[in-house]
Order: C-alpha cells, then sequence, then structure tokens
C-alpha cells in the first residue's frame, strides 16, 4: 500500500532497474553508509533542512549529486584540487555537483533542500 511520509526522516533509494524503496534514517544510517557497512546501489533520494553551515567537506566517489534547493539561499562552495568555487543556489535552483569533487554549504537564508545523490562510498574530512 502506498502510504504519505516526510522525505528528512525517509530517504528513498532509487534501485538501478527502477524499484524505489524507503529507507528510515536513524543515527546509525550515515557513519554505517561511510563504513561500507549498508549498501544502496543506484541513488538515494534524501531532503533536508538548511539551517546551518557544513562542518566538514563531502564528496561522493561512486556518481554525481543532483541538489535541488527548494526554498532559502545557500553557497555550494566546491574544492576540486585546491581550486575552490562557489555556486550561489536560490529558491527553485538546482546544480550538478561531479562525481569525486570535495563540497560543502554556507547557508544564508535557512531552507529546503532536496538531493540525489550516489551515496555509497561518501567521504568527509573537516573544513
Amino acid at each position: 500500500m502506498t502510504q504519505a511520509f516526510d522525505p528528512h526522516g525517509t530517504y528513498v533509494h532509487l534501485q538501478d532497474g527502477g524499484a524505489a524503496d524507503p529507507v528510515e534514517l536513524t543515527p546509525e544510517f550515515w557513519p554505517e553508509l561511510m563504513a561500507g557497512q549498508r549498501h544502496y546501489p543506484g541513488r538515494m533520494l534524501m531532503a533536508f533542512r538548511m539551517t546551518g553551515g557544513m562542518a566538514h567537506w563531502e564528496q561522493h566517489p561512486q556518481g554525481e549529486e543532483i541538489l535541488y534547493l527548494q526554498s532559502g539561499i545557500v553557497d555550494l562552495v566546491l574544492d576540486d584540487d585546491g581550486n575552490e568555487t562557489t555556486v550561489r543556489l536560490t529558491a527553485g535552483r538546482a546544480v550538478i555537483v561531479p562525481r569525486g569533487i570535495w563540497h560543502r554549504f554556507e547557508v544564508h537564508e535557512p531552507g529546503e533542500l532536496i538531493a540525489i545523490t550516489a551515496g555509497e562510498g561518501t567521504e568527509t574530512r573537516p573544513v
């Protein structure tokens, strides 16, 4: 049976082949995913409330990441081998983050973000 859900607490695994399976967000989700203890081949659809900047950089080696800002104003900061570039996102704008490029956000106006991410192998590092 189809049911409505909150995409902030339930992500969707978009499997290769077309299936879409809900995945409950737990405190263990991201640490287990980054440690290789969870496997979601394909992509994950996620929603985030953007209230503050990121305290870390991240990169996704398995594929490009699609980011769509529903509301607010954020700067997406990209680090390509020490060369930083900033992309301003405003409500209704989207960007594709290239595979393996380190990135983080600076929030200028809180808002809502939708991400479609190849999350397996995600790495983080301090700002």
